[in-house]
C-alpha cells in the first residue's frame, strides 16, 4: 500500500505540518484557483466557546475534516445562507459519534457483562462509530498494530494512537463520501459493512458527490481524491450500512446463540410509502410521487437556490442546485445538550453557537415534521368523560427509530373548572421517568401497550422493549433475543400482516385494531367523582431518547469509568422530554 501523502503537492505536505490555523489553501498551485483573498477561515460565534479544532490528518486511506474544510466552509445560497458544509457537520450527532458519552459508556457495559466477547462487541461498535480509524486499521494491520493487552476502543482513544484522531473524527466527509456502490440495501452491507475502497491509490482514488460535474483537479491536488458523480450518494441504501445493525446475542452462560435486529430504520423505511428497492435511482430534483429517502428529510436541500459548493471558487465551479445540507439532523436534542454542556470532557470540535444551531434544528424537526395529535371524540356522559385521543406520525419509519433506549408516550389531563388536574396519566417527572411507568420502579416490568385507559398508573407508551433467551426484560443489547413489546408508531403504509419479523410489532398493540399503519386511538374513560365543570381535557406527544429504566441498569455498571462519567452527566441535565405535538379542548 502506497501513503496517499505520497502522491500530494510539496505546497500541501508543507501546509499540513503547520497545521490548519496557518497553512495555505493547497490548491493555490493550480493554474485556475482564486484569489487567496477570497479564503476566510470557519469562524465560531464571538459568545462561543470554540472547541477543539477539527481533524488535520492524512492517511492512506482518508483524510481529516479539517483538510474537507479548506474549500467546503464559508458557502452560503442565493439567500445569503451559510451552507457550509463543516459548520453544519461538526456539531451533529454524525461528527461526534465517536465522542458520545451514552455511546461509549454503553460499549464498556456491555464488555463488562460479557468480556469473553469483547472484541466482537467493539469491532461491531468501532465499526460504524469510528469508522475511518476501523477501516484504516484493517486494511493495513502491520501499520497500526495493537500493544499487547489493549483493546480496540481503548487504542482508538487514546491521544497516543496514530489513528486516533481519524477515530475521533466520526462519521466524516472522506468516509461516506467513499462508500462504494456495491451491494447496498442488501443484509451484507449492514452493520457497517459498507465497502471502500482500499487499494487505489492517490490521486486516483474516487470520491463521490450527488452531482455529474465535477472539478477534479483542485481535489486531486489538494488531498489526493478524484472527485466522480455516485448515484448512491442519494440512495436511502447508502444510510442504510449504519442505520441497520444486527448485533449477536447469548444465553444466560454467555453462549452466542442468534442474531438480533437491535436498528431497523431502513427496513421501516423499506416497509412504508415512502420506501424503493435499492438501487432504484433517481436524478438530484427528480419528483419520485410519495419516496422519500432518508438524505430528503435528514439533509434537507437548500431554499434559495444553488450553491457553490468550493469556497473559493475555480473557474469551472458553477452553483449546484438541490444543495444537500449537512444538518444531518435528527431526533436526539438531549445528547446534543450533553455534548454542549460538557465540552471540556467531551472534546467536541464545535462552538456552542453550532451546538445550538442544530439542536434547534432537531427540535424543529421533532415538533413540526414528525407527528400529530388530535381528539378525534370528546363527550361527557353522567360522572364520566369520554376522550379519543390520535396519534399520527409522518416520518418514514417508526417512530421512534433506532436503538431501542428511546420512547414517545402520551400526557393525558382533566382538569375542572377551577384548573385542578383530576386526572393525569404519563405525567413526565425530573428525573426522567415517567409516573405511573412500572419499568421506571422495576427493571423486570414494563408498561403493556392500551387501548383504553382508566387509570392514572396507565400510561401510554410507544416504546421496544427487549426480552432475553428466558423471556425476561432485558437492558442488554448482547442479552437482546427479541422484543417483548414493539408498540412504537408505524409509518404509514406499514403492512402488519406481511411484513419481516425483525420489524413486526410485538405485544399487546398486536391485539389492538386502532394501532394501524401511520397511527393509533387510544380511548380514555375517566371517572369526575363529582367534580364540577367545564373541563378542559389536554394531551401532550413527549419524546425522550434516553429512558430512565434503561438508565438504571446502566448504572449497575458505575464502577466502570466511562458509565460513572456518563452517569454524572446525566444527572446534571435537563431530563424533560420534548414536546412533540399537543392538544386541547374543552367540554361541559
Amino acid at each position: 500500500m502506497t501513503l496517499l501523502s505520497n502522491h500530494l503537492p510539496k505546497t500541501m505536505l508543507l501546509a499540513a505540518t503547520i497545521g490548519l490555523a496557518t497553512s495555505l489553501p493547497p490548491w493555490i498551485c493550480t493554474a485556475d484557483s482564486a484569489d487567496l483573498s477570497q479564503l476566510s477561515p470557519v469562524r465560531a460565534s464571538k459568545h462561543s466557546k470554540p472547541g477543539e479544532p477539527l481533524a488535520d490528518m492524512t492517511l492512506e486511506n482518508f483524510v481529516g475534516s479539517a483538510k474537507c474544510s479548506f474549500c467546503h466552509s464559508n458557502l452560503t445560497d442565493k439567500s445569503g445562507e451559510d451552507m457550509s458544509i463543516t459548520n453544519h457537520w461538526r456539531s451533529t450527532m454524525m461528527a461526534n459519534a465517536a465522542k458520545d458519552p451514552l455511546w461509549l459508556a454503553k460499549v464498556k457495559s456491555e464488555v463488562a457483562r460479557n468480556p469473553h466477547l469483547a472484541q466482537v462487541i467493539e469491532e461491531k461498535c468501532v465499526s460504524c462509530h469510528m469508522p475511518m480509524a476501523y477501516r484504516q486499521m484493517t486494511a493495513l494491520p502491520g501499520s497500526y498494530p495493537l500493544a499487547a493487552g489493549v483493546s480496540i476502543l481503548d487504542h482508538f482513544t487514546s491521544p497516543e494512537s496514530a489513528l486516533h484522531m481519524a477515530a475521533m473524527d466520526g462519521v466524516s466527509c472522506s468516509l461516506c463520501h467513499q462508500i462504494q456502490d456495491q451491494g447496498l440495501g442488501s443484509k451484507e452491507s449492514f452493520s457497517g459493512k459498507f465497502i471502500i475502497d482500499t487499494e487505489t491509490p492517490a490521486p486516483e482514488r474516487k470520491i463521490f458527490g450527488p452531482y455529474k460535474e465535477t472539478d477534479a483537479r483542485a481535489m486531486q491536488t489538494s488531498i489526493g481524491f478524484d472527485p466522480v458523480y455516485g448515484p448512491q450518494m442519494n440512495d436511502a441504501a447508502l444510510c442504510a450500512t449504519c442505520h441497520t445493525l444486527y448485533t449477536p446475542y447469548v444465553d444466560a452462560k454467555g453462549n452466542v446463540v442468534g442474531e438480533f435486529p437491535e436498528q431497523t430504520v431502513y427496513l421501516e423505511w423499506l416497509n412504508s410509502i415512502y420506501g424503493e428497492p435499492a438501487g432504484t435511482r433517481h436524478e438530484i430534483g427528480e419528483t419520485k410521487g410519495s419516496i422519500r429517502t432518508c438524505q430528503e428529510c435528514h439533509m434537507p436541500h437548500s431554499a434559495s437556490g444553488g450553491v457553490l459548493i468550493a469556497s473559493p471558487a475555480t473557474k469551472k465551479t458553477e452553483p449546484q442546485d438541490h444543495f444537500s445540507q449537512h444538518h444531518f439532523v435528527g431526533g436526539n436534542a438531549f445528547m446534543l445538550n450533553i455534548l454542549m454542556d460538557n465540552p471540556t470532557v467531551t472534546k467536541v470540535s464545535a462552538p456552542t453557537s453550532k451546538f445550538e444551531d442544530t439542536r434547534n434544528r432537531t427540535l424543529s424537526q421533532l415538533r413540526e415534521k414528525t407527528a400529530a395529535l388530535s381528539i378525534a371524540k370528546l363527550r361527557h356522559r353522567g360522572d364520566t368523560i369520554e376522550a379519543v385521543v390520535k396519534v399520527e406520525n409522518f416520518v418514514g419509519h417508526k417512530f421512534p427509530t433506532g436503538i431501542p433506549t428511546r420512547r414517545t408516550w402520551l400526557h393525558f389531563t382533566v382538569a375542572d373548572a377551577s384548573g385542578t388536574i383530576i386526572f393525569d396519566s404519563g405525567k413526565p417527572l425530573a428525573d426522567g421517568g415517567i409516573m405511573g411507568n412500572d419499568a421506571d420502579q422495576d427493571l423486570s416490568c414494563y408498561e403493556p401497550h392500551y387501548d383504553k385507559i382508566t387509570t392514572a398508573n396507565q400510561v401510554q407508551i410507544y416504546e421496544a422493549v427487549m426480552k432475553n433467551t428466558d423471556n425476561e426484560v432485558t437492558y442488554t443489547l448482547l442479552r437482546g433475543a427479541g422484543y417483548l413489546k414493539d408498540n412504537r408508531l408505524l409509518p404509514k403504509g406499514f403492512n402488519q400482516q406481511n411484513v419481516n419479523p425483525d420489524i413486526a410489532v410485538y405485544g399487546k398493540a398486536l391485539e389492538d385494531k386502532n394501532f394501524t399503519a401511520g397511527s393509533d386511538t387510544v380511548t380514555y374513560a375517566i371517572p369526575l367523582n363529582s367534580a364540577v365543570g367545564p373541563f378542559t381535557v389536554s394531551a401532550e406527544l413527549l419524546y425522550s431518547a434516553v429512558s430512565l429504566a434503561f438508565m438504571n441498569d446502566l448504572k449497575r455498571d458505575n464502577s466502570i469509568k466511562e458509565v460513572k462519567m456518563f452517569s454524572k452527566q446525566y444527572d446534571r441535565a435537563d431530563k424533560m422530554p420534548v414536546v412533540v405535538a399537543a392538544v386541547q379542548e374543552k367540554i361541559r
